[in-house]
């Protein structure tokens, strides 16, 4: 007998599943799909837990909040905590100044090579050391395994909140179709090359096309990622591809002899001001609006529904309807 029913099995109901099970509840996870997998924004994430660097553009909710998610991550899947760097090309100097501006817990260094010696040419630099990195589909994927070795199964099957009796935690993204919820369009690159090496998460800032590239096993690199308004879930666009591989040539060069492993692209759920919620409904708290901070965001969102569900306390990010 599950004390809470949860739809959809992306990052955001898995970590509430995770949430509720530590609080001592039975969840029901049901998802049409059956599985995390590339049906899913959160197959497609570049798996940054960069607090400080989102607080360039992000609202306080998130700096605060996404500060505890490595410690989250940390008894479920491996994380990398090896910081962050942000760089600009001598010619783009003045929009590091800009980012350094607005955000906080960073040191300004201007020689990489004990950071990152592959980094070649000389680039100023701001380095994030409290911030790290994960594999987004290896969390879930140990996230999923977690779950079943405490007898929680992903149910495949189709499902609404209004069919389901009792509390209903709806984690189901754009499918939820919630007023104010709209989609952002994110673009992303996978490449190999193993003859090149880096250690940490790095965005290079450009007035047109910032990106930014994550490290993964084997000489992997995910780069990332396009932001466009729009409702668009067609694949990845050329103009996407041709922005990103340049970008990235010109951090290192070597990047256009790498080999394209794969392209990716889907809409993130967001709000108007871009902070997620947990919006509550009667019995059903929906959790969405998670953007580009579901790794980063998911655990707070969890944590909060978890808190109002067992002690009807209401944080900072929950709202009534």
């Amino acid at each position: 007998m599950s004390d809470v029913t949860i739809l959809g099995a992306g990052v955001a109901g898995l970590c509430a599943a995770h949430a509720l099970l530590g609080a001592g509840l039975t969840p029901r996870l049901i998802d049409r799909h059956g599985a995390p997998g590339p049906h899913g924004c959160s197959w497609w994430a570049g798996g940054m837990l960069a607090p400080f660097c989102e607080g360039a553009v992000a609202e306080p909710a998130i700096v605060g909040h996404g500060q505890r998610a490595a410690a989250f991550w940390e008894g479920v899947t491996s994380v990398a905590q090896r910081g962050s760097l942000v760089v600009a090309l001598q010619r783009d100097r003045a929009e590091l100044d800009r980012f350094a501006r607005r955000t906080t817990g960073y040191r300004a260094i201007d020689d990489l090579s004990a950071l990152e010696p592959d980094l070649g040419t000389p680039k100023a630099a701001l380095f994030f050391a409290q911030e790290a990195h994960l594999d987004p589909r290896a969390a879930l994927a140990d996230l999923v395994t977690a779950l079943a070795a405490r007898g929680v199964q992903i149910e495949q099957a189709e499902a609404m909140p209004q069919d389901i009796r009792g509390p209903v935690i709806d984690a189901r993204g754009m499918a939820a179709e919630l007023p104010g919820l709209r989609g952002v369009r994110g673009e992303m690159v996978v490449l190999r090359a193993p003859e090149i090496r880096l250690s940490r998460p790095v965005r290079l800032l450009h007035p047109r096309h910032p990106i930014y590239i994550v490290p993964r096993a084997g000489g992997v690199f995910m780069l990332g990622a396009t932001q466009v308004e729009s409702h668009d879930r067609r694949g990845v666009s050329a103009r996407a591809v041709l922005e990103l591989l340049s970008a990235a040539y010109a951090l290192d060069p070597r990047f256009a002899e790498a080999e394209l492993l794969e392209t990716g692209a889907d809409l993130r759920p967001a709000y108007p001001d871009n902070v997620p919620r947990v919006t509550v409904r009667g019995q059903v708290l929906h959790l969405n609006g998670l953007f580009r901070h579901g790794y980063l965001m998911a655990p707070a969102l969890a944590e909060q529904a978890t808190v109002y569900l067992t002690r009807g306390i209401k944080g900072d990010l929950l709202h009534e309807d």
